[in-house]
């Protein structure tokens, strides 16, 4: 089941596509749904992609591929066709690639589906260290393969400063990939917001009624609080470093 946005767009999309051949641009869903910034257009493509509605592909600019429509958009497509329309009342929906422009592929090269990767919003930089002030807003987006994604839910990333959590194999300038969740289990590397004001990257360990935020180099303490002082915001599932 979609939510009403993820609707609105797939069903914006779809328009423009049958409209003008191309998809709409992602300042033009953003000023159709009347969202205040392009992370929630990111947010929304990323939920209908996880659940086989539409296809970003790699290395096209603007490249939407829309793979099926929930029943309500299929039936509205049926009683709007043309009289003799075979294509729109034949069962079933038959997707259409745009193509932006092609750069000409070596012949080794890897087929789309192995490089097929997506666009998350990198919300900035998360302390490896001291925590530092929460992080709410996106300074830009960056490609990460689909295969780094965590099943559903929706994924961030953050830029990570510090050097507390070396020995994780997690290091300063790295790019780490969190997916979305308010829960963690013990062992599990997760960013945490303490006191709704400081995040930071470390291991959780719940201890009774206390949260023990774990370091990964001996250099830093362990920090024990309060559960009712600590929220997980999302959990590492991937780590992206450049040389």
């Amino acid at each position: 089941m979609l939510t009403r946005k993820q609707l609105e767009l797939l069903n914006f999309i779809r328009d423009r596509l049958d409209r003008d051949g191309v998809p709409p641009s992602f300042d033009e869903m953003k000023e159709a749904l009347d969202l205040r910034s392009k992370s929630g257009i990111h947010r929304l493509i990323t939920a209908l992609e996880e659940r086989g509605f539409i296809r970003r592909l790699a290395h096209r600019a603007r490249a939407l591929e829309i793979i099926r429509l929930p029943e309500a958009l299929e039936k509205r497509s049926v009683a709007s066709a043309p009289a003799g329309d075979v294509t729109a009342t034949a069962p079933g929906f038959s997707p259409r690639v745009i193509d932006g422009d092609r750069v000409a592929q070596p012949a080794n090269a890897l087929p789309v589906s192995a490089v097929h990767a997506l666009e998350l919003p990198v919300m900035g930089r998360i302390a490896a260290g001291v925590p530092i002030e929460a992080i709410a807003e996106v300074s830009h987006h960056i490609a990460v393969p689909g295969s780094m994604l965590s099943g559903r839910g929706n994924h961030y990333a953050l830029e990570v400063k510090g050097d507390s959590m070396v020995e994780a194999g997690i290091n300063d300038g790295d790019i780490v990939v969190i997916r979305e969740q308010g829960t963690a289990e013990n062992g599990d590397i997760v960013v945490a917001l303490v006191e709704d004001q400081e995040a930071t990257l470390k291991r959780y360990r719940r201890r009774g009624n206390m949260i023990a935020l774990e370091a990964a180099n001996p250099a830093y303490e362990t920090r024990v609080i309060p559960d009712h002082l600590v929220r997980v915001q999302g959990r590492l599932v991937g780590l992206i470093r450049s040389y």
